[in-house]
This record gives C-alpha cells, sequence and structure tokens, in this order.
C-alpha cells in the first residue's frame, strides 16, 4: 500500500509513472539505488543533493519527484535538496508543469529569485524551492550523494565538496524548447521522464 498524495497528484502519477525504464537508463539509476539502499541498511539519514548549472530546471524537477516517491513508497528519513553552480531563478514553466500534474504550489516569496512552498501530501512539509548555489545553507554540507543532472554541471564541478559520493544522472535541457510552440509539450515529457525514473528507483529498494 502506497503512501497517499494529494489526489490529482496520486491519479497523475498512477497513469503517467510506471513505464518501463531503458536497460541503458537502468544502468545509469543502479549507483543511486546502491546508494540509498545502503542508507536504508546501516538506517542512516539519506541525502540526495540534484545539482545542475543553473538550478532553474531540471534539478527541481529532479528533487521535487525524487522527494514525492520517497514518500510515496514509503521511504522514510530522506531529504531532498537542489543547487546550481550560479544562481538563477526558479523558471515559471517548470512551476506550470507540475502544478498542471498535480502538485500543489504557493509562492511564499516577491523577488527575482521567487521562493515555492511545493506540496505532494497534505501530512507532509512542502517542499521548499527557489534557485541557490551549492553553498548555499539550505543545502547539506557533508555526508550526501550529488546527483548531477546536466552535462556541464557534471564537466564543471568534477568535485563536489562534502558529497559522500556523486552520481551523474544527466538529462537533456527542456530550455531549448523556450518560446517555442513545443515548450509545454517538452516540458510536461521531461518531468514525465523524470518522475519515471524516480519512480523505478525507489520501487526497487527493500525497507526494513
Amino acid at each position: 500500500m502506497n503512501n497517499p498524495l494529494v489526489q490529482k497528484l496520486e491519479d497523475f502519477v498512477e497513469k503517467n509513472c510506471r513505464a518501463e525504464i531503458s536497460v541503458e537508463r537502468e544502468t545509469v539509476l543502479t549507483p543511486l539505488i546502491s546508494f540509498i539502499q545502503n542508507k536504508i541498511d546501516s538506517q542512516s539519514e539519506i541525502r540526495l543533493n540534484f545539482i545542475c548549472t543553473h538550478n532553474s530546471r531540471r534539478s527541481h524537477f529532479s528533487q521535487i519527484w525524487a522527494q514525492t516517491m520517497a514518500y510515496y513508497f514509503g521511504v522514510n528519513n530522506l531529504f531532498t535538496y537542489s543547487a546550481g553552480t550560479e544562481t538563477t531563478a526558479f523558471f515559471p514553466k517548470v512551476i506550470e508543469t507540475l502544478t498542471v500534474q498535480g502538485f500543489e504550489i504557493n509562492q511564499i516569496s516577491e523577488s527575482a529569485n521567487p521562493i515555492y512552498a511545493i506540496q505532494y501530501a497534505h501530512n507532509q512539509h512542502p517542499i521548499i524551492g527557489f534557485s541557490k548555489t551549492m553553498d548555499d545553507n539550505f543545502n547539506p554540507s557533508s555526508d550526501f550523494a550529488a546527483i548531477m543532472t546536466c552535462d556541464s554541471a557534471n564537466e564543471a564541478c568534477p568535485f563536489v565538496p562534502g558529497a559522500e559520493k556523486r552520481i551523474p544522472i544527466t538529462y537533456k535541457d527542456p530550455k531549448e524548447y523556450d518560446e517555442s510552440p513545443m515548450q509545454s509539450e517538452k516540458y510536461r515529457e521531461k518531468s514525465i521522464e523524470i518522475a519515471q525514473e524516480m519512480h523505478y528507483v525507489f520501487k526497487q529498494l527493500t525497507l526494513k
């Protein structure tokens, strides 16, 4: 029995996130599964920091879907974060896409880099989302897995300070479709792709 999500989001997950993952992507995701499983086995806190260049699109999709799937599959004591090699802003199309897919999102600050509260389940604290660098106080400074979600950040950051493990799980940037007729479709597809892979990751785990 899975933990309940916000109803519209749960309906979306049940309909869209059960697709099979290619053997190639299974291989890419295996180190993350192993990292989480080892933490579960040792009854340790699990910290996952998803890192991209601007912390505006892919790293947020990944953080939010990972935290959601962890809760959905009953993985406790797990905390997700996101960061960039530079600070920009949470891209509005990501917020719009996640809202359509069922997340309940409130903007809680007005600035060039606004802060959002992202609710995935009514009995859980919302995810706090905004653009930040790896050394921001909001992020862990040690004992975390650094998950590199874009090639440029992966190449620019061969070493992530404080990371216990560095895991490349890269995605193509939907930014290339910005201001095109395909923008909404491509952001939806990217969100679903990441959601499916996080669904796969957390479904593989053996809980205590």
